[in-house]
């Protein structure tokens, strides 16, 4: 990481001191942000995502996926952490703590700036899989006090490239409005694929490596590989920013051990949690105790 935040200062960094802006009403707004803020929320976020962490050869040894991902996380959380010494109203580094810090294990922290960028205005954006719509593209879910909105990947990106299987690529450190999405800050311009009100989800159940949000009406929502639609009652999605992990067992009957994967179980049921004490204060929306086993 040490390498990586290095650069990515010092293109935040470049032209001006590090002395903290006036503190004021938090924004979205890069001609009110200290630039030197605004760079690491946008532009140096875009080159922690494309730092290559590893080699093909990292498929084979065990919790090295891990171990790459959090570094990511750490990253982009030390940048916003800087962006905010910089700049104390930047909202997109609340936003960014908010998702990352739950990724990190640390819920007090992500509590904080839940709520600083819920008051500002902003909103916590996760990129995400959408299983039931389509595997193969993202697409990005943001979370209010109000409302869970869908977007497809080609709303928020300039340009969308595709690699291997179709999956999309992330752009570069040039579309900063990507990124200002990404960490909270939507351009109310862009209508959302599908909204959910919150008093329309009756339910978010915690699995391995999904969450179920329960719905009292459908939606549907689109992918921007197919072009097709598909009508939900409820939405299944891997929120991304933690991964599972191999264990060694003794299967029953057999002398050699064996590896498992377990999915992040711990992680669903804290961000579902997290969420709802901030949209759902009367608690009303049902969280089903959390029974990580085998499967989603």
């Amino acid at each position: 990481m040490t390498r990586l935040v290095g650069g990515a200062l010092a293109l935040a960094l470049a032209g001006g001191s590090a002395a903290a802006a006036d503190t004021g009403a938090a924004t979205c707004d890069p001609s009110a942000l200290d630039a030197r803020s605004y760079r690491l929320t946008t532009r140096a976020q875009a080159l922690i995502i494309h730092d290559p962490r590893g080699s093909w050869w990292d498929g084979f040894q065990l919790g090295k996926h891990e171990e790459q991902l959090a570094d990511l996380n750490e990253a982009s959380a030390f940048a916003a952490e800087r962006a905010l010494e910089i700049d104390p109203r930047n909202l997109m580094a609340h936003g960014i703590l908010a998702r990352v810090a739950l990724a990190l294990e640390q819920p007090e922290r992500a509590e904080v700036a839940w709520r600083h960028a819920l008051d500002g205005g902003g909103a916590v954006v996760w990129s995400a899989t959408l299983y039931d719509v389509d595997a193969r593209t993202y697409f990005f879910l943001a979370f209010d006090r109000r409302a869970l909105r869908v977007y497809r990947m080609e709303q928020l990106a300039r340009t969308v490239k595709r690699g291997f299987y179709g999956i999309p690529e992330f752009p570069g450190e040039d579309d900063e409005r990507f990124y200002a999405a990404w960490g909270g800050c939507l351009d109310p311009a862009i209508k959302p694929d599908a909204e959910v009100a919150w008093p329309d989800v009756k339910e978010i159940k915690a699995g391995n490596w999904v969450l179920w949000f329960k719905l009292t009406r459908p939606v549907t929502i689109g992918s921007d590989r197919t072009g097709k639609r598909k009508e939900l009652r409820e939405i299944k999605v891997n929120l991304h920013g933690a991964t599972g992990s191999l264990e060694a067992y003794k299967p029953v009957g057999q002398d050699e051990p064996a590896l498992r994967g377990r999915g992040p179980a711990g992680y669903q049921d804290a961000v579902r949690r997290t969420i709802v004490k901030f949209v759902d204060p009367a608690q009303r929306i049902a969280l089903p105790p959390s029974r990580p086993g085998v499967g989603w």
